[in-house]
């Protein structure tokens, strides 16, 4: 079972929550869940960073979620696992979750698999474009991760 949503942070008063997660991932088949919770660091690249805007094309990314998903449940042969995916768009400040990855699996080593498998292919294959802001208001755009690997 997948939830997968993207939060726009302009267009929605609803935030990244992970009560929301813990709530949806519950099954009483599984003995083993793992929250994955991405915040906004103050440094990157020797920069001071004090956001990050993120932009992305919702309905893709769901797909994209879905399909990592669907990948996952096979390569691991999982049953009964449930998975909780939300991503920010637009700007999240220092310190905040820009995303949530939380699944529950029968056995442990199936929840830490999966958890590190979606992350890894969401950061390579979800069409969400980051733009990080510093310290005496500049911004950049950063370079994205090629898909042809």
């Amino acid at each position: 079972m997948l939830h997968a949503a993207v939060i726009d942070t302009k267009k929605s008063k609803r935030k990244i929550n992970l009560a929301r997660a813990e709530k949806f991932i519950k099954n009483l088949h599984a003995g083993a869940s793992i929250f994955f919770v991405g915040n906004i660091r103050n440094s990157n690249n020797d920069k001071h960073v004090t956001g990050v805007s993120y932009d992305a094309h919702d309905r893709l990314v769901v797909k994209t979620f879905k399909e990592i998903y669907d990948e996952a449940i096979k390569k691991f042969k999982l049953k009964k696992a449930k998975v909780f995916i939300e991503h920010a768009k637009g700007y999240v400040a220092l310190g905040k979750p820009s995303i949530i990855i939380a699944v529950s699996c029968k056995h442990r080593h199936q929840a830490y698999n999966l958890s590190r498998y979606l992350i890894e292919k969401i950061k390579v294959r979800a069409p969400i474009w980051k733009k990080e802001f510093y310290k005496y208001k500049q911004s950049e755009w950063l370079k994205g991760i090629s898909i042809k690997q």
